[in-house]
């Protein structure tokens, strides 16, 4: 289910988001995404449809019915993430609000193999962990946002108000996990990179934007750091045994 999940999420979001792709830099590639034009992306919506509906089909007869409503429930989000008149992708705060949809991805592996739910604590973080993750995203696409006339938090805040926005959601991640989970691995690893940010809005950068190549590291640095991070927590299991 990952690959029509993921055309599905990333299919919709570049079939909408052509315009602000154009002037984007980061955008071209195998690390930030699609570059394509409106032709190349026309039949994004019906592939989409034919690539999700055998496994909507199937899984909800493995699952039964409530499996189904939750599929529903995933391809809502996206719909209404993206395509007018709602767009909430710009409607600051609720396109970082919405990103909770990343964590019914859980609850669908939970139902898939009929596992115990994860605790509601789980849920919390993970769900702070999304918007963290969007607001990265929204930190560097300001200018090219701003140019092709599309509204986010950070466009609305400015670079440096929207890090510090960031800072919070990472010093709050940071102590739900030592205080909820006792993980102090991951919550010394969040910790240094709170460090680094705080460092990042007073030292370095402040209100200056990254680089292509400064973009293009911080990349690379993210997705090292979540592989990582997913080892670590298989290994240790503590996200599913909150002590609070």
């Amino acid at each position: 289910m990952g690959f029509p999940l993921n055309y599905l999420v990333y299919g919709l979001n570049d079939y909408n988001d052509v315009k602000a792709d154009a002037v984007n830099a980061r955008k071209g590639n195998y690390l930030f995404g699609a570059k394509a034009s409106q032709q190349q992306l026309k039949q994004v919506p019906i592939k989409t449809l034919v690539l999700l509906l055998p496994f909507v089909v199937y899984f909800s007869l493995q699952t039964g019915f409530k499996m189904f409503l939750l599929l529903l429930v995933m391809v809502l989000i996206n719909i209404l993430y993206n395509f007018k008149p709602f767009r909430i992708k710009e409607r600051p705060p609720f396109e970082i609000l919405i990103q909770t949809g990343y964590v019914l991805t859980a609850v669908f592996s939970v139902w898939l193999n009929r596992l115990e739910m994860l605790p509601w604590q789980t849920l919390v973080y993970l769900s702070l962990f999304a918007f963290q993750a969007h607001i990265a995203g929204e930190v560097m696409d300001i200018e090219p946002d701003r140019l092709a006339q599309k509204h986010t938090k950070a466009t609305f805040l400015g670079r440096k108000r929207t890090k510090i926005l960031m800072l919070m959601l990472l010093t709050s991640e940071t102590v739900l996990l030592a205080y909820w989970f006792k993980d102090y691995v991951l919550a010394g690893f969040l910790g240094l990179f709170s460090l680094w940010l705080v460092l990042d809005v007073w030292v370095f950068f402040r209100e200056k934007p990254y680089t292509l190549s400064q973009m293009k590291f911080f990349g690379y640095a993210i997705n090292l750091s979540a592989i990582l991070s997913m080892i670590w927590i298989l290994y240790s299991g503590k996200l599913l045994q909150p002590v609070i």
